[in-house]
């Protein structure tokens, strides 16, 4: 008996048939599409390019034939490397999209890694280094305020509640940065005016101790006066050496301390050098004589200021107004000292000083309280036309007195109008280049 069913197209051939219990073999995806078809006896077995399915004979068996053994557990399939191409939607045919590129590594401050087939990187696209700076590092806090209703609400609240400082100090301390500004070499500062009595020693002191509290640097004033002056009055009184005896030991003068033994100095470290008081000295202290102690003092100081006489025609006033880089002209608010200011600067435009004058600065010190009835405003007014900057320092009591000069007993309007003042003057100094040659 036949093992065949009826009508089976295998009857009569030598095939080999497979039990029916048998499960379907783990077949990869592909293995079917890319295997060839393989022919029957009777009749061709047609190649299954999908999914192959079992073949049903007599309704109860199945047959399978396979050239090799399948490996129910086949290796994946080693796909060749892909060329890396630009994404492009349109030109895909399949399903899953078309691999992206990817950038070539960047390495800030050296060249691209990798093989160097990628395009590189333009170098003013790459991002520059973070800012490591005290500012851009620590969270900024508001500065504590340090006087009045502010400072006291500042300290009940357990510093808690900070309003920061008022305008009137915010503006004080800028007017100390401009005063603080770089200073390369010496700046002379002459001081002067036609008529006696206005406060013109008081302004040079009172400029000069200024300077000196604010700046680090060293500050001198000069008692350039022919007749008996009173610069040395105005701060503690160390030695009895004057500027005549600087001149005879200029030779030997070599560091900052053979210097500092001729000076003064007050509490605001500001130093005087003393005119030679001595009656019995006849000779007057000539342009040559300031001029050798002006290349004495420029070694050693930053800023150097004169107390010149009350004429212009003594014999020193020559080489004070040609070694000077800022002259100050000092008024009363009284008539007679507007119009002898006035005077003094159409002088100086007389007589070939016509730069000297329109850099000028003109102060209008209040030497006595005032009494309403002069125009004060139409006195800044006049000045301003003809100088650079117009500043009016308020009446004090303790200037009135004539005495040695302590910053911490002046008014507050009186110090801020001396800080101002000061801040004008720097306004003058030339530029540092250092700074500029290091830090590119």
């Amino acid at each position: 008996m036949s093992d065949h069913a009826p009508g089976d197209v295998t009857a009569g051939h030598d095939v080999t048939d497979h039990p029916t219990t048998q499960f379907r073999p783990y077949q990869h995806v592909g293995d079917a599409a890319d295997r060839p078809a393989e022919a029957g006896a009777t009749g061709s077995i047609s190649a299954r390019s999908e999914g192959p399915e079992t073949r049903s004979f007599g309704g109860f068996r199945t047959e399978r034939r396979f050239s090799d053994p399948v490996d129910p557990w086949p290796p994946a399939p080693v796909e060749p490397p892909a060329t890396q191409q630009s994404w492009n939607p349109g030109a895909s045919t399949g399903w899953a999209p078309q691999p992206m590129e990817n950038p070539a590594p960047v390495y800030y401050g050296g060249n691209p890694g990798g093989s160097g087939q990628g395009p590189h990187r333009p170098a003013e696209n790459i991002a520059p280094f973070s800012d490591l700076s005290t500012t851009s590092l620590l969270r900024q806090v508001k500065p504590p305020p340090t006087t009045g209703w502010r400072r006291l609400l500042y300290v009940l609240s357990g510093q808690l509640i900070n309003v920061g400082e008022s305008p009137r100090t915010t503006r004080f301390n800028d007017l100390v940065v401009q005063v603080n500004r770089p200073l390369q070499g010496c700046h002379r500062i002459a001081v002067l005016s036609l008529k006696g009595g206005v406060g013109k020693t008081t302004i040079t002191a009172t400029l000069g101790a200024t300077f000196a509290s604010i700046r680090g640097d060293r500050v001198v004033a000069v008692d350039a006066n022919p007749d008996r002056g009173t610069l040395n009055q105005k701060v503690p009184m160390e030695t009895p050496a004057t500027v005549r005896h600087l001149l005879r030991d200029a030779d030997g003068i070599q560091r900052y301390s053979d210097v500092r033994s001729y000076t003064n100095q007050g509490p605001s470290r500001l130093e005087v050098l003393a005119s030679h008081s001595d009656p019995a000295v006849s000779d007057a202290f000539s342009a040559e004589d300031y001029a050798s102690t002006l290349q004495v003092l420029e070694r050693f100081y930053s800023l150097v200021l004169t107390d010149c006489g009350t004429g212009l025609m003594h014999s020193a006033m020559s080489a004070v107004l040609a070694k000077a880089d800022t002259m100050i002209v000092v008024s009363s608010g009284s008539v007679d000292g507007a119009r002898s200011a006035s005077a003094t600067l159409d002088w100086l435009d007389a007589h070939g000083h016509e730069d000297l004058v329109r850099n000028s600065i003109a102060v209008i010190n209040a030497v006595r309280p005032r009494s309403g009835k002069v125009d004060m405003q139409k006195v800044v007014d006049h000045f301003s036309r003809r100088c650079r900057a117009v500043r009016l320092v308020p009446f004090d009591p303790h200037l009135e007195e004539g005495a040695e000069i302590d910053l911490l007993r002046l008014k507050r309007e009186t110090r801020e109008a001396l800080v101002e003042l000061a801040a004008v003057v720097a306004e003058a100094f030339p530029g540092d280049d250092r700074f500029n040659q290091h830090f590119v």
